[in-house]
């Protein structure tokens, strides 16, 4: 199977984000619930636990990850059902982490935004954002999830030569 990156780069002044839009069709609520509620990730991403709210840490686990590891991320924002902002720290160095969402007729725009401190890893990050938003649009509608395969390296490339805007 081809797929088509869909992600895109833009300058900022510690870096660059990489952004990635998904329209999903399912009300705003559901959406959300699926990026928040920890029975809801665990279907796509990994579940997670602890005291949830802006300005605490909760352990995530990568459960599609080799050797699902856990991870802490803090939550820096989350307005519900429209923003939610995260961050972590791992061997790669600081992920920050938004997603914002909208709803029209129905269907919920998602735009996930990885603000890239070290722009050197959008080859990696970009084929692992698509490949994780699609994870969430099968988990929306209980569809077969995708293979990894079919995003890295398949999709590395597009990432590693993308001009940022």
């Amino acid at each position: 199977m081809t797929l088509r990156p869909s992600g895109r780069l833009e300058k900022t002044p510690d870096g660059q984000d990489l952004i990635l839009t998904r329209t999903y069709r399912a009300p705003i609520a559901d959406v959300w619930a699926s990026i928040t509620e920890s029975d809801r990730t665990a279907r796509w991403f990994g579940p997670w636990k602890g005291e949830a709210g802006p300005g605490r840490t909760i352990q995530v686990q990568l459960a599609y990850e080799e050797e699902q590891p856990w991870a802490d991320f803090t939550i820096d924002a989350c307005t519900p059902p429209h923003h939610l902002s995260l961050r972590t720290v791992d061997e790669h160095g600081s992920w920050h982490l938004e997603a914002a969402l909208t709803e029209r007729d129905g269907q919920t725009e998602l735009v996930f935004t990885h603000h890239l401190t070290a722009p050197e890893i959008a080859g990696e990050a970009g084929p692992g954002w698509e490949y994780y938003l699609d994870m969430l649009g099968s988990a929306l509608i209980g569809a077969e999830r995708p293979d990894f395969g079919d995003y890295y390296p398949a999709m590395r490339d597009y990432y590693v030569n993308a001009n940022p805007a």
